[in-house]
Formats: C-alpha cells, structure tokens, sequence
C-alpha cells in the first residue's frame, strides 16, 4: 500500500471541519479513490456511492435536497448501510457525474449529523451543470499523483532518512558522493516511472521498466477515451493534438507555448478550447511569464506568453516514447529535449508542493529563468541545468534584481557562493 501525504489533510479535516464537507479532486488515476476508501475504515460506518459506476444512484438527489430525504433515498437503494451520528462517512464518488450532488453539499454540511466526502475527476469541465456551488460549506483539496518524496517513502526510505538528506540542504554541507549517486540515479528512475499509482507499484512489483511504460500507455489511452466523452465533437483532435506536442514544446530552446509547433497553421483562436479543457481536466497546467518582478507575480502575468507542463513527469517522458526514458535513466540522453525534461521535472516536483509557478524572459533578450517562486515576501529564481552549466541568465538576475538567495538546480553536488545556491535535481523537494 502506498503511502500518501493527504491521508493527514483528511485527518486534519476531520479534526476541524466544523459544518464543512470535503472534496478532493484531481486527475484521473492519481489515487483519490482508493485513499478515501482506506480513510473511510477509521469510521464505524463508510458509506460509498459512486454515480459512474451505479447510475441509478444519482436518483436519490432528484427533487427534495433536505438531508432528511436524501438519506432516505441512500437508505431505500443501500438497505444495508447504517447511519451513525459522528461516525459515518458517506463517499461520493465521481460527483461530477451528479450535479444535483454537487449542489446539496451545503445542505449536508449544514445538518452536520454525517461526515461527507466527495471526489472527482473533470470536475472543472460540469461546473456549467450545476445550480449552486457550495461555497463557503466546503473545503477543497487538489490531488496529485505522488510526489517525488512519496516515491521515496515506496523505495523503503522513511522520514528519518529524508530528514538527514534535509539536513544537507540546510547545512549546504558536501553530500557524500555514495549518497549523491544513489539519490541521483533514483531521481532518474523518477523521471521514467512518475507518481502515477498504477506506474509505481507496477514498478516496485517487478522492476521492470517495460512494464511500466505499457502501463503509462494504458493510462494514456484512459485519457484519450475521456476525450472522447467529455469533450465537444470539434474539440476532441485539438486536445489531442495540444497534448501530444508536449515533446515538441519542451523540446526547444525557448519553451515557451506556441501555436505553430501544435500544427503550421496553429493559432490562439484554434486551439484556446483545447487548453482549457486539458487544464481543467488536470492533465496539465500553464506557467506564466511575467512583465515585472514585484509581489504578488499573479498580477503581473502576460496572458499570452506561457508554458505548458504535464502534471505527471512519468506521463512525460512516456510521450517521448520507451527509448528516450531508457537513456534518461542511464543519463545518456543528449540534445535539448533533455534540458526541457527536466523543467517538467522540477514543475512536478514544485507543483506539487502546492507552488504557483511562474517565469521571465523579456523581449529580445535570450536571459531566461525558468522558474520563479514567492517565498519569504521575495520572488526567488529558480534556474534548470539538465547537466552541469553556467548560468548566465542567474547571474544577471542576482546583478539586477538582488534577491536574498538564488538556486540553480543540477545533477552536480551542493554548493554555495554568495546568495546562490546550487542544489541537485532530488532537493528541489525541499524548496
């Protein structure tokens, strides 16, 4: 069984609650499912309905939303469940599928009598179907695939052993070359394997690299049927074809979103949809530039200049095909898809670390930083070397902007001169 952060924040939901139920979304396949299930056996009665897979169950929220009748209607279609006052979860599941649901929450967090769970997928693309969002009776928490830290905790390594890694960063101490090795070759394995459930245990079960990819094929061709489903006839081939550029985009010098590397005759006009439905999906998000470096960079955001990652750095480098993430775990791979690669890696890292993720690159300058973060009321740059590099556009930044520290992420060993900071790949978890 895989250990997952979020198991704390339902915890720390349940402790705090008050009159609010949870919805945990996400992406397809990132595991929402199975931690709720395994939470749900902390209550004396768990409840679980899920209207993709039953139907029929989305009656019992047609007409009358009172609490009173709806868990009537549970009852009636679940004769064996029990109703215990402070001790009962009711899952639902797949909510987008009911939004009648969707729109009873408040009621049900305002009777209070039964703690109330909901999950799904796609939810950004039904908002349109439902009648009253409960705002203000919900908590919400996004979920991913694992994270580069949960995948450690898959190898065998525990909190202790992360701690001392930590230890490291902080100190800016030389890593031991026995400990650098090992982690940079399990930050590779990363790369190719992901945070994907299904990825990841396959991994671990077999240890083999094949089987793990044809089961990321298998994710992906999930992907590409709820295309089909849920998107509009005229949008389908244009997700498609937004998505499945994702190698070409990162693959640039500059990766920057463009249109044209889409199709020759790409355009905003032609493809906006397509990006939104794959946002809201959560199959992958923008990173914006910025025309000015000032708190808060949201406000600063150039709507038309951005970059796309995918939300899975396993699901990535699948795209490239079995050939390329085998050379990425031999550390082989050479050219400029790599330097863009690892970009994605350190989105994945950083994104699901909860940051809001932004860049600069001005006009008719090639200085670009690939990421920068607001912490500690500064924005801190984050520059991405694939391999050992100078880094040119940090150092103008440092001159010019003269942040309290800067990081220049690598594969070579800690370091520090002046306020930058130069980290391995596998520490951008400790950010």
């Amino acid at each position: 069984m895989l250990k997952r952060k979020i198991y704390q924040k339902l915890l720390e939901w349940r402790q705090t609650k008050k009159n609010k139920c949870l919805l945990v979304k996400g992406a397809r396949q990132v595991g929402k499912t199975y931690i709720i299930r395994d939470f749900g056996k902390s209550y004396e009665s768990f409840i679980e309905i899920n209207f993709y897979e039953n139907p029929e169950s989305k009656k019992i929220f047609d007409g009358d939303l009172t609490p009173a009748e709806i868990y009537k209607r549970i009852s009636l279609q679940y004769p064996n469940v029990k109703f215990i006052e402070g001790k009962t979860l009711i899952f639902l599941d797949e909510i987008q599928h009911c939004p009648n649901a969707r729109t009873a929450i408040k009621f049900l967090a305002l009777d209070n009598r039964y703690d109330i769970i909901s999950s799904g997928s796609l939810l950004g693309l039904n908002y349109k179907d439902i009648v009253s969002i409960p705002v203000g009776y919900e908590t919400q928490i996004e979920m991913y695939a694992l994270d580069f830290e949960e995948f450690l905790w898959a190898y065998g390594y525990d909190e202790n052993a992360i701690a001392m890694l930590k230890s490291y960063f902080y100190s800016k101490e030389r890593i031991p070359d026995s400990i650098h090795e090992k982690f940079s070759q399990i930050i590779r394995e990363y790369l190719v394997v992901g945070g994907m459930p299904d990825a990841v245990n396959t991994f671990f079960e077999t240890n083999n690299f094949q089987e793990v990819y044809q089961k990321q094929l298998d994710l992906l061709n999930e992907y590409e049927e709820d295309i089909k489903k849920y998107a509009k006839i005229t949008d389908r081939q244009k997700i498609k074809d937004c998505y499945y550029s994702i190698p070409r985009q990162l693959a640039k010098e500059y990766t920057k979103f463009q249109y044209t590397t889409v199709s020759p005759r790409g355009s905003y006009k032609k493809y906006e949809n397509a990006l939104d439905w794959l946002n809201d999906a959560g199959m992958i998000k923008l990173v914006y530039n910025v025309s000015t470096l000032q708190l808060p960079l949201k406000a600063y955001e150039k709507p038309n200049e951005f970059k796309i990652y995918a939300t899975d750095i396993g699901l990535t480098t699948a795209l490239y095909g079995f050939d390329t993430q085998t050379a990425l775990v031999r550390d082989v791979l050479k050219g400029p898809a790599k330097g863009g690669i690892y970009e994605n890696l350190i989105f994945d890292i950083l994104n699901k670390k909860g940051y809001t993720l932004h860049y600069v690159k001005k006009e008719n300058n090639t200085q670009e930083i690939e990421f920068l973060i607001e912490q500690q009321c500064a924005i801190i740059p984050i520059e991405v070397k694939s391999k050992k590099g100078e880094t040119h556009s940090l150092n103008e930044f440092l001159k010019e902007w003269n942040p309290p520290y800067a990081y220049k992420l690598t594969n070579t060993n800690i370091g520090q001169v002046n306020t930058k900071i130069t980290i391995p790949h596998y520490m951008a978890m400790f950010l």
